[in-house]
C-alpha cells in the first residue's frame, strides 16, 4: 500500500492483513498497552466536508499510536483561496508524513496522491468512503466470527457507502446485495466489477435483497452536500427504502445491522430496529479508531 485511495486498490491479503492489525490494535488498548508506532510522525488532516467521528478518531488514533494529527479546515488554507491541489500536495508532503481529507470530489484525492511525495487516505469523497467500511468489516467479523460467505445488504441511495460496501464486501469473500431506486443507483463500474462475481445482486426490491442476509446496511437518504435534494429524495425513499421490522423478518434471524451514523430515525431505519441494534452501530463506530490506526500503521509507519 502506497495510498488507500479506494477499497478497489486493495488485494484481498492486504484488506484482510488490515482488518488482523486493527483486530491487534484494539486489543492492545483494551489491556492498556499504547505501543508508539508512528512517534514524531505527523498526519494532516484536511477537511472540506465536516465531521464528528473522522475527525475525532484520526486525532484518537495518531495520538494512541505516538504522532499527532493536525486539523486544517481547507477553508483556512491557500487551497481554499485558489491554489492548486498540486502545489498544495507538494508544500504539505515537505512538513507532513501524510494527508487525510474528507472532501466532495475523487478526483482532488487522486491529484494530491499523483502530485505529492507521501501517503495519502481517504477519508471520504462523494465516490467512496473506504475508512468506514473497513470498521463496518471489522465489526461484522467480531459478531460473526468471519467475513467469507456472509450475506450482506446495503439499502439505500446508491451513494459513497454502497460504492465502498461493495468493493469491499466482494473483496472480502462476502455476497453483496444493494436495493437502490433507479434514479440513484451505485457507480456503474463497480458494479459491473462486482457483478463479474458471481456474488452481487442490485434491484429495487427490499425485501428480495434482504432475504437471508446475514448483514443489513443503510445510510441517510440525501448525504452531505445534497440537503437540497433530501424533499426530492425523501418522495423517492419514503416508506418503501427502509431497514424494519419487515426487512428484519426476511432477513436471517441473528442478522445484525450497521449505519455509518448520523442516523435519520424513522427515515432510512425505523427507531425500534436502530435501538434493537445499536450495540452493533456504536461497536463499528468505536471501530473507526482502530480500522484507521491499522491504515496509519501500514501507510505512515513503514
Amino acid at each position: 500500500m502506497k495510498h488507500l485511495l479506494t477499497l478497489a486498490d486493495l488485494t484481498k491479503e492486504e484488506l484482510y492483513d488490515l482488518l488482523d492489525l486493527a483486530d491487534q490494535l484494539k486489543k492492545e488498548v483494551k489491556e492498556g498497552v499504547f505501543t508508539p508506532y508512528l512517534k514524531n510522525k505527523v498526519l494532516g488532516m484536511i477537511f472540506t466536508k465536516s465531521s464528528t467521528r473522522t475527525r475525532v478518531s484520526f486525532e484518537v488514533g495518531m495520538k494512541q499510536l505516538g504522532g499527532q494529527g493536525i486539523y486544517l479546515n481547507a477553508n483556512d488554507m491557500q487551497l481554499g483561496r485558489g491554489e492548486p491541489i498540486k502545489d498544495t500536495a507538494r508544500v504539505l508532503s515537505r512538513y507532513l508524513d501524510g494527508i487525510m481529507i474528507r472532501t466532495y470530489k475523487q478526483s482532488d484525492l487522486e491529484e494530491l496522491a499523483e502530485y505529492g511525495s507521501i501517503p495519502i487516505i481517504n477519508g471520504l469523497t462523494d465516490y467512496v468512503h473506504p475508512c468506514q467500511v473497513l470498521a463496518d468489516l471489522q465489526t461484522i467479523r467480531e459478531h460473526k466470527g468471519k467475513l467469507e460467505g456472509l450475506k450482506m445488504c446495503f439499502i439505500g441511495a446508491g451513494n459513497n457507502m454502497a460504492n465502498s460496501l461493495i468493493n469491499g464486501g466482494i473483496l472480502a469473500g462476502m455476497e453483496v446485495a444493494c436495493a437502490c431506486p433507479l434514479e440513484y443507483l451505485p457507480d456503474e463500474k463497480i458494479v459491473e466489477r462486482a457483478k463479474a462475481t458471481g456474488r452481487f445482486t442490485l434491484t429495487q426490491d427490499v425485501l428480495e435483497a434482504a432475504k437471508d442476509a446475514d448483514v443489513l446496511v443503510t445510510d441517510v437518504w440525501a448525504s452531505m452536500g445534497e440537503e437540497g435534494e433530501a424533499e426530492t429524495r425523501k418522495k423517492i425513499f419514503g416508506g418503501k427504502y427502509q431497514i424494519n421490522d419487515a426487512v428484519m423478518e426476511v432477513a436471517k434471524p441473528d442478522a445484525m445491522v450497521q449505519h455509518c451514523l448520523p442516523a435519520h430515525r424513522e427515515e432510512e431505519i425505523t427507531e425500534k430496529v436502530f435501538e434493537a441494534h445499536a450495540d452493533e452501530i456504536f461497536d463499528e463506530a468505536e471501530n473507526r479508531l482502530h480500522a484507521q490506526k491499522a491504515v496509519l500503521v501500514r501507510l505512515l509507519g513503514e
